[in-house]
């Protein structure tokens, strides 16, 4: 005797690859599906629907098929009310709570669905019954009697869906990776996305590592920044360590970034760089004092440009501005991530999968790295508006200044 149970699939569910994906789910997880009603959306802009009956030899298989399903967006055709237990303790969730993906995600309460706040991967559902509002905690912010989602009912998520034809500047980025795309055409399609999501009044997150300051592009990123093209940037110790480098001794890790020339003593460079700010107190005052008064950090002290400065296990100083302690770290790098509307991650493997791990699969990204296998890991962490390109990071910042600024 098997089990069975109703879902549905609603949206433009055939281009997308939700339908295809749902069918390859059941079958793998060793089910069986019928299609009870399939309504084909006809024009451009119509959605599609489709009800499934699964079936599966017990209700344990049944529960897993039904548990992958609802990640990609299938729901139960006969939705209940939410499931909520009190957390027993601070930090400490229920025994089978809701984790979440990074797509939108609704929950319904009293009848209604409410949307899920502040949408990221691997977080609890606290839900406010005064209110009511949903929003997402991070287990170290979870407080004793918290109400928590826990199992699957009353649920919904809605991935992003593949874009039919041209939708504006963004209409390009519909995930993948290659090599082979014609870098001036898409270093000119992500710049319109920059020019497109200013017009909204969007705010623009660079997350960046320090190969960017090695390979020669600190002075044009250091340009999009005073220009306004960049809001907000995210980075570590070493970042804001050699661009400083660059300030005061032309070099960024010894080297001189445009003879290419190893400086005497240029080993030292870095930590007398260190040495000094720590001495001024901190970036902001050395700007103030004229120690500094170039490169991508000054513009952003100047300029009002909020910066985060993550800490690691490796590094030198650190800087007085870097972050330490972990925790701290995650909260300033998730209230970036939040409210950033377009992410540029510019050759930086660990601080863009910190970031992107506070990203609702909303949010445009563009991944650049001369390693393709970085570009792959970033952008299969669930984005379906991401774009990457594996290529020089030196030769992409300077391209991409010279779309925006020269075009202004």
């Amino acid at each position: 005797m098997t089990v069975s149970r109703e879902v549905e699939l609603e949206g433009h569910i055939i281009d997308s690859g939700m339908m295809q994906t749902c069918f390859g789910i059941i079958m793998d997880l060793g089910g069986s599906f019928t299609v009870e009603t399939f309504d084909i959306g006809r024009h451009e802009t119509d959605e599609s629907y489709a009800r499934l009956v699964v079936e599966a030899d017990d209700e344990a298989t049944l529960q897993s098929i039904v548990h992958e399903l609802h990640q990609n967006g299938a729901n139960p055709a006969d939705p209940k009310d939410v499931t909520l237990e009190p957390a027993p303790a601070d930090q400490v969730v229920p025994h089978g709570f809701y984790s979440t993906t990074n797509h939108p995600t609704f929950v319904r309460y009293d009848d209604e669905w409410l949307a899920v706040q502040n949408v990221e991967m691997d977080c609890a559902v606290v839900v406010d019954t005064d209110e009511p509002r949903a929003y997402t905690k991070v287990l170290n912010a979870v407080e004793a009697g918290d109400q928590i989602v826990t199992g699957e009912t009353g649920i919904r998520i809605a991935p992003p869906e593949r874009p039919r034809g041209q939708q504006g500047a963004f209409g390009f980025m519909q995930g993948g990776v290659s090599s082979e795309r014609p870098s001036e055409s898409t270093i000119r399609q992500i710049a319109e996305a920059i020019e497109e999501t200013r017009a909204d009044g969007g705010t623009v997150l660079a997350v960046c590592g320090p190969a960017l300051i090695h390979s020669g592009a600190r002075e044009d990123l250091a340009r999009l920044v005073r220009e306004g093209y960049i809001d907000m940037l995210s980075a570590g110790n070493g970042f804001a360590v050699h661009d400083i480098e660059r300030d005061l001794y032309g070099t960024s890790l010894g080297l001189d970034t445009e003879t290419l020339d190893h400086a005497r003593k240029g080993h030292k460079h870095h930590i007398y760089t260190i040495s000094e700010i720590i001495r001024e107190g901190g970036i902001e005052a050395a700007v103030e004092s004229g120690t500094i008064d170039s490169g991508v950090m000054y513009e952003c002290v100047t300029n009002d440009r909020p910066f985060v400065l993550a800490g690691s296990i490796r590094d030198d100083g650190p800087l007085p501005d870097t972050i330490t302690d972990a925790v701290e770290a995650q909260n300033a790098i998730r209230e970036q991530a939040h409210e950033a509307d377009m992410v540029l991650m510019l050759s930086t493997l660990l601080h863009s999968v910190a970031v992107g791990n506070c990203l609702p699969s909303t949010t445009r990204v563009v991944c650049v790295d001369i390693n393709p296998a970085t570009v792959t890991q970033l952008l299969d962490r669930g984005s379906a508006q991401a774009v990457g390109m594996v290529t020089d990071i030196g030769t992409f910042v300077p391209l991409l200044a010279e779309e925006l600024v020269e075009e202004e």
